[in-house]
């Protein structure tokens, strides 16, 4: 059933020309709760679904579509298609955890964690929608979830508001969090976190060799090299660098442009100055993983900087404000940064 929002308080203004006008796409959002899903469409078409499927240990949005319908997420470990990776099961989706609150780890956890390093690691559990709306051009959701470390105790109450916008062309996505501490709640310095996306095979930069990559547990994956048909992604920073030379760096935005089939897409992910940590850094990797972590300053410069633990107090609570945008290519530099001037106006400087 769709219920109407009461207490989101996203501005009004309109993103990117993504306007509430005559004639704007429809967003509507419907709460399937037996499915273990909302779903979002636009005119009728799926854009994504806030899902929490049992075998995956965190609530994502999967699979993100762009206007056209291309899928730009993985399908692995939920659907797994021809030609794609098979490594990091936990990368599912778009999701937001960590790896290192007080030494628990909601980043990793994957129905392939053995059992033997389970009691280290947390779950975010799925607790309630508290509202779905639709309507021209956007359609809003809040949710509710809990961050339960062993012994089913939690941690962190988690309160996060989407804001789905749509157009002709553009797909946006707001995703505004709130983290409330039981407890004290440390964030420790790692590089697994924080705000992530595993993109679809061709959005992936081209390898000429395997690779082997290490979490904070000291557990390796390797990355074996593919074939490079079809791949085609770039990342470039805010600062101007690209390729695998963003990965650890900082910057108030990151683009990934690319080709999935035939289509030309760019993914552009949004840091807010009144973020904690900004501005963040990326954990931006080749094979696929694009994500936004602002707490891990000494694993991103190989222990050249120290570390600087993020606490949030018991009874006290941070907030963190992310936009993904998903429209057509080529990438501009201009256009991405006027995306983020925009954006960080929205939610006030």
């Amino acid at each position: 059933m769709t219920t109407r929002i009461a207490r989101v308080t996203l501005a009004a203004s309109l993103t990117l020309g993504l306007g509430a006008c005559a004639g704007a796409s429809q967003v509507e959002v419907q709460s399937r709760p037996a499915d273990r899903r909302v779903d979002v469409t636009v005119d009728g078409k799926p854009f994504t679904s806030y899902a929490w499927p049992e075998k995956v240990s965190k609530p994502i949005l999967y699979p993100i579509r762009t206007a056209r319908g291309t899928i730009v997420t993985r399908g692995f470990p939920l659907d797994t298609r021809p030609g794609e990776r098979v490594d990091h099961t936990h990368q599912a989706g778009y999701w937001f955890t960590y790896g290192d609150v007080d030494g628990v780890d909601y980043w990793g956890n994957s129905e392939a964690t053995p059992p033997a390093e389970r009691a280290k690691m947390g779950v975010i559990r799925q607790r309630e929608v508290v509202a779905a709306h639709g309507g021209a051009g956007r359609g809003d959701l809040e949710v509710r979830a809990d961050w339960v470390k062993a012994g089913d105790v939690v941690t962190l109450e988690e309160d996060t508001r989407f804001s789905f916008r749509a157009d002709g062309a553009r797909r946006t996505i707001d995703r505004v969090t709130t983290l409330a501490a039981k407890g004290k709640a440390t964030f420790r310095d790692t590089k697994e976190g924080m705000l992530g996306l595993r993109v679809a095979r061709g959005l992936e930069q081209p390898a000429d060799k395997p690779e082997i990559f290490t979490d904070a547990t000291g557990k390796e994956t390797a990355v074996p090299v593919l074939d490079n048909t079809g791949v085609t992604g770039l990342y470039t920073s805010s600062e101007g660098l690209t390729g695998d030379a963003v990965w650890g760096t900082r910057g108030r935005w990151m683009a990934l442009a690319g080709h999935v089939g035939d289509e030309d897409v760019v993914l552009l992910l949004l840091d807010h100055p009144k973020n904690p940590g900004y501005p963040t850094y990326w954990h931006a990797r080749g094979y696929g993983l694009f994500a936004a972590n602002p707490f891990g300053p000494k694993a991103f410069s190989n222990g050249k900087e120290a570390e600087r633990p993020f606490s949030i107090e018991a009874g006290h609570s941070a907030v963190f404000r992310h936009r993904l945008v998903i429209l057509p290519g080529p990438f501009s530099a201009d256009k991405a940064e006027a995306a983020w001037k925009e954006f960080a106006a929205e939610y006030g400087k």
